[in-house]
């Protein structure tokens, strides 16, 4: 094996220097060919699947309601891109509702931002920095001297290798201090202007999203909007009636109805159970008719019904054992087996005709649930108070209920279909125990992610490479297109990987913590995912982006941030500006080359045979054509993370490529997401477009670090007093923060009491699949109505006891797929 010597990858001389350049340029072009490639197909595929495939990509207008007001969009090639394009806000707000109205209006918001930054990064930033190539900024670019003058065909900034950066900082320190003076005052003035401009795109969209909001939650008077979670309840009121009289001496309204949450646990656990062996006997059924000849299975099931019904009440399972039955097989087929267990410690089993066993089970189930839904359980500390009008409701939320602190809070009501009833009879001490529990698992979890980013971030230096596998560095070294896939194309391929992953994980956290609705999960999740994306896959990955990846060198990183406050600006800066290409890259492929298998559900596509190959019931296959689900935790983390990463890029060298492909991004991303919230993807938790909060604290969070990052870059420029000139951007960031939080935060959480009755948005437009369509018509209440109304009871009590679902016949060819479409 050949003697290799890493530092000849790096030395630091004009040569390299342009040999890094062209190494850019070169990943450049092929991560946009790639990416072209990957989204031209899924979008070309999509194109000529959508007409044919409408139960996927037209799922949610075929099934909804709500979207049954929207256009019909042709089966043409290409024509359905126009009429997509011109539904309006009013359109979205009706069939979509506030959370999908909210999550584009970002998209909005950030194309706003992006296009004007883009134009002064293009007109302003990009002309400064290639005039004055040899007065380069930020530290670490190209340093040209007399003896090399900058290429004017070259836009493109030239990077050299990390560990070169120290001679070209020196080198951009010694020069003329007139020319340098006058770009880096430009510098202070765009992270002045972008800062003001996001926050003024903030405040004017939140405004709109707050009046939109205000018109749409107070023009409505269902059941939601006139009932409050009461938690903290004292042991001497958790009564129905006690606690109607406390509320009505309040004198804030009448109460039309109380329910006080109880111990289901027991009568929950039955339906669970209920529901599993549910399940099993119609599998059962299932392979016993399907081995039924053709044209005489409706009469056989008929005669198996009519025989099930004659031994209904006779007992089955007798001291853990099955009494011996005779069966005629009607379909010359043997009926299903299964194995139960019985005797001491179940180590004794036996094979028993699975129909008979299963039926039985249910037989019993169905009397114990019978019995427990009349027996009086432990009430607990928490209670669902429907009050007369929604500003007794918005009064009694609002204030302060009692005198003794964590007692007898009042808080906005979710949605009767979101809550989780599983998780209202858990104790607080309960609730607390397993959120801190999951906090401390996402600060693990946390630990081990930056393990694993360590020596993704390797991958991007060829240096660090070559510490590990010197071979593959020189062969990488000789071959441009290689080293371009393998320290660009890799890493962004990982990353990617990983924003689609792990929000897996954390939603089954979020599951976990014991929160009373499923949007409280939703926001949760957004929450946990953005923390993910922003401190691991942006923040640390930025700070080892250019270290070796040995530990021994991550520790030292770590180490001297610890130290010196300092370090972690110096370090960031550093780091940044040599990964500018990076994420360059990384927005190319979420924008060009993921996005459009977005559009085309590939992960839905990919998962739809497997399914198929495990459904038998009728109820499986019903549950196939069900349109997926879009989760706003899943995805706004991600479209947040690259708005950060533009964001901090914006005053950059390389601002103007950052701004233009994040434009793109956000341009693309808007048309796809519009699409599927509207006619592919179900969206069921409905947080009344309280993301928003999130987004903007999100917002903030990136324009603090972009104003650190910068106050960093002048301070390794020696522009100490400019550098200090950022101090009160910051405190003014943090200052609006606090204001912002103080002003608009209550008008997204509640509704202002002269909202109240008035007309809902955009007038007349068509009611959609909102809390507005499911709990009124065009808002007259129905919600009163025992048919068609919503109420705040554990479905446990109330839920028919659901019979066993067969397919019809199977006769001349009839499958059971399209046997369960039918039936849907």
């Amino acid at each position: 094996m050949g003697d290799y010597n890493c530092s000849l990858l790096s030395t630091g001389d004009k040569t390299s220097l342009s040999n890094q350049h062209r190494q850019d340029q070169t990943a450049l072009y092929t991560q946009l060919v790639i990416s072209i490639a990957l989204g031209a197909g899924a979008f070309f595929t999509f194109c000529i699947l959508r007409p044919r495939w409408t139960g996927l990509y037209a799922a949610r207008k075929r099934q909804k309601n709500a979207a049954s007001k929207l256009p019909q969009l042709p089966d043409t090639f290409l024509g359905w891109i126009p009429v997509l394009y011109n539904i309006s806000e009013e359109q979205i707000l009706a069939s979509a509702g506030l959370d999908a109205y909210v999550f584009l209006s970002f998209f909005k918001m950030a194309i706003k931002f992006l296009t004007v930054t883009f134009f002064f990064a293009l007109v302003v930033i990009l002309p400064v920095n290639i005039h004055y190539m040899d007065y380069s900024f930020p530290p670490g670019h190209a340093v040209a001297t007399s003896n090399q003058s900058p290429n004017p065909n070259l836009l493109f900034p030239t990077d050299s290798f990390p560990g070169s950066k120290t001679d070209m900082v020196v080198a951009a320190q010694e020069t003329s201090k007139s020319h340098s003076s006058s770009i880096l005052w430009m510098y202070v003035v765009f992270t002045y202007l972008f800062s003001a401009l996001a926050m003024y795109l903030l405040i004017t969209t939140t405004q709109k999203i707050i009046k939109i909001r205000q018109e749409y939650l107070g023009s409505q008077t269902t059941v939601t909007d006139r009932t409050i979670r009461l938690s903290g309840i004292p042991p001497d009121l958790r009564d129905e009636e006690k606690i109607t009289e406390t509320i009505e001496n309040l004198q804030i309204g009448k109460v039309e109805s109380v329910i006080l949450c109880r111990d289901w646990k027991e009568l929950d656990d039955m339906i669970a159970q209920r529901l599993t062996f549910l399940r099993k006997l119609e599998e059962a059924w299932t392979v016993h008719l399907g081995c039924s000849r053709a044209g005489s299975s409706q009469a056989s099931r008929e005669r198996a019904q009519s025989r099930a019904a004659v031994r209904e009440d006779a007992p089955l399972l007798e001291d853990g054992e099955l009494h011996e039955q005779s069966h005629v097989a009607v379909h010359g087929q043997d009926r299903p087996k299964t194995r139960i267990w019985y005797g001491f410690l179940g180590l004794q089993s036996r094979t028993v005709d699975a129909i008979d066993y299963y039926e039985e089970r249910l037989r019993r189930l169905d009397e114990k649930i019978t019995t427990a839904r009349k027996k009086t359980f432990t009430p607990m500390p928490l209670a669902f108070v429907t009050l007369d009008s929604v500003g007794a409701c918005q009064m009694a939320v609002q204030a302060t209920m009692d005198p003794k602190p964590m007692q007898l809070l009042a808080n906005p009501a979710p949605a009767p279909s979101d809550v989780i009833w599983q998780n209202t009879y858990l104790s607080r001490s309960s609730r607390i125990t397993r959120a801190w529990s999951v906090t401390l698992i996402i600060l693990i979890l946390t630990v081990f992610w930056t393990a694993l980013l360590v020596p993704i971030a390797g991958l991007v230096s060829i240096k660090s490479i070559c510490s590990v596998w010197p071979q593959l560095a020189f062969a990488l070294e000789s071959n441009p297109i290689s080293q371009s896939l393998v320290a660009t194309g890799l890493p962004t391929a990982l990353i990617s990987l990983l924003t689609v992953l792990v929000p897996f994980l954390y939603y089954w956290l979020s599951t976990q913590q014991g929160m009373l609705s499923q949007g409280e999960i939703e926001m949760s999740l957004i929450s946990k995912n953005f923390f993910f994306t922003f401190f691991n896959l942006f923040l640390l990955f930025t700070i080892f982006g250019t270290a070796s990846i040995t530990f021994a060198k991550v520790n030292d990183t770590l180490a001297g941030a610890s130290k010196d406050a300092s370090e972690i600006a110096r370090k960031l800066a550093t780091s940044l500006q040599d990964l500018d290409y990076f994420y360059i890259n990384l927005i190319i492929l979420q924008a060009l080359g993921l996005f459009p298998f977005r559009l085309l559900e590939f992960g839905s596509v990919a998962l739809y045979p497997i399914s198929l190959i495990g459904a038998k019931t009728p109820r499986d296959y019903a549950e196939l054509v069900q349109p997926p689900v879009f989760s706003y935790g899943f995805y706004l983390p991600q479209t947040l993370l690259i708005f950060v990463i533009c964001v901090v890029y914006s005053v950059l060298q390389s601002s103007w490529l950052i701004l233009f492909f994040g434009l793109v991004y956000f341009l693309i991303g808007s048309f796809i997401y519009k699409y599927q919230l509207l006619y592919a993807m179900d969206h069921r938790q409905h947080s009344t477009g309280q993301a928003w909060l999130i987004i903007c604290n999100c917002v903030v969070v990136g324009l603090l670090f972009f104003e650190i990052a910068m106050a960093g870059l002048l301070a390794l420029r020696a522009a100490f007093y400019r550098s200090i000139l950022i101090i009160p951007l910051l405190a003014g960031t943090i200052w609006f923060n606090i204001f912002f939080r103080r002003t608009y935060d209550p008008l997204m959480k509640f509704i202002a009491l002269r909202s109240l009755g008035s007309k809902p948005p955009f007038g007349n437009a068509a009611p959609g699949e909102s809390r507005y369509e499911r709990e009124t018509d065009r808002g007259r209440a129905v919600d009163e109505d025992d048919e068609t109304g919503l109420r705040y009871i554990n479905p446990s009590l109330v839920i028919p006891l659901e019979e066993v679902w067969l397919a019809k016949n199977r006769a001349n060819g009839t499958d059971h797929r399209d046997e369960a479409v039918e039936d849907v």
